[in-house]
């Protein structure tokens, strides 16, 4: 089998790794009349209503997870994901499912936060809200403050994703524009009950960060959200309305998100049900089973992904010329999500930057491959995953008439990667965990034989 071919095998055991469905159902069990939720017991004789809102790209697998466990459970509630993700689902009438955009939100996402505020708006002591959270939440709930238009949330999110902007920087601004991050959704559902389970698409798992925080306290403040927007040189690209309302909040005038120790979350559990480590440790396993020297280097990959790409194919190089921080057969894996400072007009995402780098890094160097991957399925505002590359792609590309350092300086990797063969396409794969980024070298430069089993 070739390196492609054992990448795709790890590709397929990272995800299976992640799949949200049995990851919902680890935390949710039916006990007879109760139901146990991440630990506590909801008894049903007990409950009026089970509120169910499952938001993000894996949102439709999770809610069917959770209606699964739960019978006959009285449920209602909503659930959103990116447009194309809900296809195939089977969950019941009294669940509403709305398809929205992201990255940048759009009125389809709109209409489903104002449903969801109406029907937080009536909870009562008897009722239970089962949160379901995945990756791109933040982008597919918008909930605009008083005097913020969608318009206004669409240009700060665009301006903010073309600057290279982390997530938790992203989102510390979000969440100063919505009414229902920076846990303002846990505010908005008491007296009810909270439990939010999480499939964490943020390195390192921060709850304020995921999802921007819904039921979690917010550590972030109107002023550093305006210091974001400082920084990055974005202040004269905003809409007036956006820095009023920053304004307002620094002075005082509008209240802060709620912070730690405030009521709101005293009813309030917030469980990681999956994550990017969970993915990285199932690669490593199967790399192990075909025969590789395997290292989880890093699951809080972060970066631009050029650069990381850099640093990628300097370890690959290592590898072959000294064993070096493994011996080959070797096997790398990291995790975790880059960014990427668009400053030409081309088409592509965080991993095919980063492989189509790599792709120059690694030029001529024979024996390696590598994988970069969004678990979602979608990299970026393109129909791939993600690509995989080798010492050949480069050259490749150059015969295709290619020019790979003046196509990646015009961030448009896809054009390149597609002509090549190299691109990824896996369509939405229900689950979004962060990225996934595997380099094997199969042979050392005094070309020292070996064998690769379990194949």
């Amino acid at each position: 089998m070739t390196l492609h071919g054992h990448l795709a095998l790890i590709q397929a055991a990272a995800l299976r790794a992640v799949d949200p469905y049995p990851a919902v159902q680890r935390y949710l069990v039916r006990v007879g009349n109760a139901l146990r939720v991440a630990g506590a017991d909801w008894r049903l004789d007990d409950i009026a209503r089970i509120i169910i809102i499952a938001v993000g790209k894996a949102a439709v697998p999770m809610a069917q997870a959770s209606i699964d466990r739960m019978g006959d459970a009285r449920l209602t509630g909503i659930v959103v994901t990116k447009a194309g993700h809900a296809a195939h689902h089977t969950l019941p009438e009294t669940l509403r499912i709305v398809e929205a955009g992201h990255p940048v939100p759009d009125a389809a996402g709109l209409a489903a936060a104002e449903a969801v505020t109406d029907m937080l708006s009536t909870t009562t002591a008897r009722d239970r809200v089962l949160l379901l959270l995945s990756g791109g939440a933040s982008a597919l709930l918008p909930s605009p403050v008083d005097g913020v238009s969608l318009a206004n949330l669409q240009a700060v999110t665009e301006s903010l994703l073309r600057a290279g902007a982390p997530i938790g920087e992203l989102n510390t601004v979000r969440k100063h524009l919505s009414r229902l991050s920076g846990g303002q959704l846990a505010r908005l559902a008491q007296p009810a009950p909270v439990i939010a389970l999480i499939l964490s698409d943020v390195v390192g798992d921060p709850l304020d960060v995921i999802a921007s925080g819904p039921t979690a306290p917010d550590p972030t403040t109107y002023a550093a959200a305006q210091d974001i927007l400082v920084r990055y040189g974005l202040r004269k690209q905003m809409p007036p309305a956006v820095l009023a309302y920053l304004a307002a909040g620094i002075a005082g005038r509008v209240a802060e998100t709620p912070k730690p120790g405030d009521p709101a979350f005293v009813q309030v559990s917030n469980v990681i049900v999956g994550s990017n480590r969970l993915a990285g440790q199932a690669a490593v396993t199967e790399a192990q089973r075909l025969g590789y020297n395997t290292l989880l280097l890093t699951t809080f990959m972060e970066g631009e992904a050029r650069e990381v790409a850099k640093v990628t194919a300097a370890l690959a190089k290592g590898i072959r010329a000294h064993g070096d921080p493994v011996q080959p057969p070797a096997c790398l894996v990291w995790g975790g999500e880059t960014t990427v400072t668009v400053r030409g007009q081309g088409k592509g995402g965080r991993n095919q930057e980063l492989a189509l780098a790599a792709a120059l890094a690694l030029d001529g160097l024979p024996d390696v491959a590598l994988l970069a991957l969004a678990t979602d399925g979608t990299d970026g505002p393109t129909d791939a995953a993600g690509a995989i590359v080798d010492g050949h792609t480069a050259e490749l590309a150059r015969a295709a008439g290619w020019d790979p350092a003046a196509t990646l300086a015009d961030n448009n990797a896809y054009s390149l990667l597609d002509a090549v063969g190299a691109l990824l396409r896996t369509g939405p794969t229900g689950t979004n965990v962060n990225d996934i980024v595997v380099v094997l070298v199969v042979q050392a430069s005094n070309n020292l034989p070996f064998r690769l089993s379990g194949v």
